[in-house]
């Protein structure tokens, strides 16, 4: 059962984000004739009100079909093409009427649909907010997994008391003695070791500031940190840390459960993948992260299976972060992503006029060849791994 797994991993993912851009379109008034999981012939389906709701052929990826003056595109799409490019086809009756798309809108085809229901009749707010409904899902499924864990676990935490300091570190040099709480760094309170950490580690140029409590006395430190360089696991960026030598009482954790925290715990750790898929995608252009490190479907794939193996916990950490991944990827300003349409609509916002049916078909082009590149990329990555694994 465990090799399943990539399709619930790839389908939710895919589900929630095409959903999002489903339910912005209904809300704003657009005519959305279909709502596909995969791309191509339509395998099976059901359809309820103006809505075909399908799983295509094509097992990666899903669309949202609406009213658009780019309508013709989807024909290609679902496999089928407008009646009017087949009039006058050298093609035979029967070739032609397998082609034909039943749920052609482009320009007026056998579905009339008026002039309200179409994308470019709504405002500029209204079609950003359609084009980034998807991303928005996909950030609100990684906060929910995320909180969902966290009520579930509890959040372990640490009171901020030293237990022990390093020999020649600069806490130790400053006379941080064991049993001494920290209650602030650098004038921002702290209540757990974590946030003694977080206070802390970034701090590598000047001095370090500490508020005590040492029994019934309240003391000040300040200490000039060391600076060690450390790779991030995730990222695989090596950054400057500070270090101070102090070594937190392990017989103190406890839990913290509710509702509340558990929210805040998935905005919190939501917010922290976010900088660091951002830190990955800066590495790329500035070349700290080589393309060799970046993964495809067939690695997504096989992490599924070994995270299902190792537990739903696992496999829902990992459904978290692609959401995440695949959120963010789609607001990179390439034409055929969110981002990219995005880029568009704000640009024909400020030109004052829509840009001609030539000008984007060539930003379609580009979108295209860009995406197809990525694809090839991460294919060979990926199939290179496999073999050398």
């Amino acid at each position: 059962m465990t090799y399943l797994a990539p399709f619930l991993v790839f389908g939710l993912v895919v589900f929630v984000h095409e959903l999002g851009h489903f339910l912005a379109a209904k809300l704003t008034g657009v005519y959305a004739p279909v709502f596909s999981l995969g791309w191509g012939t339509r395998l099976f389906g059901i359809r309820r009100g103006e809505t075909d709701y399908r799983v295509s052929w094509f097992p990666i990826g899903g669309y949202v079909r609406m009213a658009t003056r780019d309508d013709d595109s989807m024909a290609g799409i679902e496999g089928g093409r407008d009646r009017g490019e087949l009039e006058g086809s050298a093609q035979p009756p029967r070739e032609a009427s397998a082609l034909w798309d039943e749920n052609s809108m482009a320009p007026f085809g056998p579905k009339a649909v008026p002039q309200s229901r179409w994308v470019e009749s709504k405002s500029t707010s209204a079609r950003v907010f359609i084009m980034s409904a998807g991303v928005m899902m996909n950030i609100l499924l990684t906060i929910a997994v995320l909180s969902t864990q966290s009520y579930m676990a509890g959040n372990p935490y640490r009171p901020a008391i030293i237990d022990s300091t390093v020999a020649g570190m600069p806490a130790a040099v400053a006379g941080l003695t064991k049993g001494d709480v920290i209650t602030s760094v650098n004038g921002q309170s702290v209540s757990n070791w974590n946030e003694t950490v977080d206070r802390v580690a970034p701090v590598t140029e000047g001095t370090i500031t500490l508020e005590l409590q040492r029994g019934a006395e309240r003391i000040t430190r300040v200490i000039t940190p060391e600076v060690s360089m450390v790779m991030d696991s995730a990222t695989g960026l090596t950054k400057a840390v500070a270090r101070v030598g102090m070594v937190p009482r392990t017989d103190t954790i406890g839990y913290n459960r509710g509702i509340t925290t558990a929210i805040s715990n998935g905005v919190g750790n939501t917010w922290f993948m976010t900088k660091q898929v951002g830190e990955v995608l800066r590495g790329l252009v500035t070349g700290q992260v080589s393309p060799k490190n970046l993964a495809g479907p067939i690695t997504i794939a096989r992490a599924s299976v070994a995270q299902a193996e190792a537990g739903a916990a696992s496999l829902w950490g990992l459904i978290a972060f692609l959401s995440l991944n695949i959120g963010i990827l789609n607001l990179m300003p390439i034409p055929v992503l969110d981002g990219g349409q995005i880029l568009l609509v704000l640009a024909e916002r400020i030109k004052g006029s829509a840009f001609s049916a030539g000008v984007r078909e060539g930003f379609a082009r580009v979108g295209v060849f860009a995406v197809l590149g990525l694809f090839v990329l991460v294919m060979f990555n990926d199939v290179k791994a496999w073999i050398v694994n």
